[in-house]
């Protein structure tokens, strides 16, 4: 039977975990109100999410993490090389992979944003930084890291995903530390090249959602705005929500999600959860100030930042036409199972990182042993 020292959860972040129940409980009442069915598929994967988090919060990573993170790296590449040749096509694009026999499917560029935050973790606490921050070298190596699952995983095609990993990444090593010499020359080829990529880079239908959004919204966004607007200040009942019961809304349990939040509840329903998120990223940027010296922790919590910001904010602006609609959903409260269970994994790691931080061992009986930081052993 494996023991724990119950003293290793005087470092564990309840603030953290309590922030998200608020955030479940509106998302779970309106996936109610929504679907009754879609409801007991949520609740089946807040019971996965929940197996997922204790069990990657219990394993020891501090310990495996030096073959642990470039395994799971490969492996998820491999995944998603292996879309190419047997990924299942949905309105032409290939982002799944079947499992024999069970017929359950899954999308590999949900796992490599895991592998990419542990990867980085890993080489980054391996050789930090120096004062002045990483250097052209260091920064190329980190950017390999990054740049070959975007390529892969915009080829599938899934720019909305991509460009959230690739602003992840780069977000890290901003939070890291790089020289600003080198972010001053990439901002300059990112000026220069952007419109090359947008006339030889984009497909047709990427163009033209830039262009809705700039220009006339298209109709899902029309429907979102009428819904937000006949939500008004204090929001509808629900059998006067119409644009959502009536079917005029498009898929208002998952990606416009936040559209129906403001027609049943209204401003101040989106201001509510907009604030919500907002103190959920403030206290991870906390937790990586707080841990500024340890760069496991500070690049999963920063990680995690830049993760749940991406998502939030294209989602809403997504949702009032000022910006392109793509396939993002407001994370961890837009219906879904793979995104719940994804974040509970890079919670659990970085709760796990944080409980074990005073911790030196493993024991090989599975036991944890402290040494407190006053000891001899340590001076």
């Amino acid at each position: 039977m494996v023991e724990v020292d119950k003293r290793v959860f005087k470092n564990f972040s309840y603030s953290l975990m309590i922030q998200l129940i608020p955030i479940f409980a509106i998302s779970s009442y309106l996936v109610y109100e929504i679907n009754h069915h879609l409801f007991q598929k949520q609740m089946i994967y807040y019971a996965i999410a929940a197996v997922a988090f204790f069990v990657s919060m219990m394993i020891p990573w501090r310990r495996i993490l030096w073959w642990a993170a470039p395994l799971f790296y490969v492996l998820t590449l491999a995944l998603l090389v292996a879309v190419e040749f047997v990924g299942k096509s949905v309105l032409g694009a290939k982002r799944w992979i079947e499992i024999p026999g069970i017929g359950l499917t899954i999308q590999p560029s949900e796992f490599v944003k895991v592998a990419v935050i542990m990867l980085l973790a890993y080489l980054i606490s391996k050789h930090p930084p120096k004062e002045s921050g990483y250097g052209l070298w260091n920064f190329i190596k980190l950017s390999i890291v990054i740049i070959i699952p975007f390529l892969l995983i915009a080829k599938e095609p899934d720019l909305g995903t991509a460009l959230v990993l690739l602003i992840t990444g780069y977000g890290i090593l901003f939070i890291i530390g790089i020289n600003w010499k080198i972010w001053l020359t990439l901002a300059v080829i990112v000026g220069i090249g952007a419109p090359v990529v947008y006339e030889a880079g984009l497909k047709p239908y990427q163009k033209k959602r830039i262009v809705d959004a700039l220009n006339k919204p298209s109709y899902q966004v029309r429907q979102a705005l009428i819904a937000i607007g006949s939500g008004g200040l204090e929001g509808k009942a629900k059998d006067d929500a119409t644009q959502t019961q009536l079917k005029f809304l498009p898929v208002s349990s998952t990606d416009f999600i936040f559209a129906y939040l403001g027609e049943r509840l209204g401003f101040k329903g989106m201001v509510t959860v907009i604030v919500l998120y907002i103190l959920l990223i403030f206290n991870l940027l906390y937790i990586t100030a707080k841990h500024a010296n340890d760069y496991l922790i500070k690049t999963f919590a920063s990680g995690l930042t830049f993760l749940i910001f991406v998502y939030m904010g294209v989602n809403v602006y997504m949702i009032i036409g000022m910006a392109p609609v793509v396939g993002l959903p407001l994370p961890m409260f837009s219906h879904g199972g793979t995104s719940f269970i994804i974040f509970a994994v890079i919670f659990g790691i970085l709760q796990n990182l944080i409980a074990f931080k005073d911790y030196n061992r493993y024991n090989s009986d599975s036991k944890i042993s402290m040494i407190p930081k006053d000891s001899p052993a340590i001076k």
